[in-house]
């Protein structure tokens, strides 16, 4: 196949994806758990891509999960979305220099 198709097929099934829940849904969902699943997928679906890039992005792996951890415990304890950045970096510089 050219890359013509492949573009062609990319757009139907984007089209479908946005456009089909619209039209086939025209009342509100009062299915409690469709409505917890409805929820939870941005969540679910930013962790997907976040975590592989966690463990991916440092020169070592134990260094980015040690970030994760603490990044996780700070977010716990109600930081904000920059503190928890910084201590990830620091984590992840420190770590780095530590372990080469």
């Amino acid at each position: 196949m050219n890359k013509h198709t492949y573009l062609i097929i990319m757009i139907s099934v984007i089209i479908l994806i946005r456009i089909l829940p619209v039209t086939l849904i025209r009342r509100r969902i009062d299915n409690k758990f469709i409505q917890s699943f409805l929820y939870y997928v941005p969540y679910v679906t930013l962790a997907v891509m976040t975590f592989p890039a966690i463990m991916e992005a440092t020169s070592s792996p134990v260094a980015g999960a040690v970030a994760l951890v603490l990044g996780i415990i700070a977010a716990w304890f109600g930081l904000g979305l920059f503190p928890v950045s910084i201590i990830c970096c620091v984590t992840v510089f420190v770590l780095e220099f530590i372990l080469m």
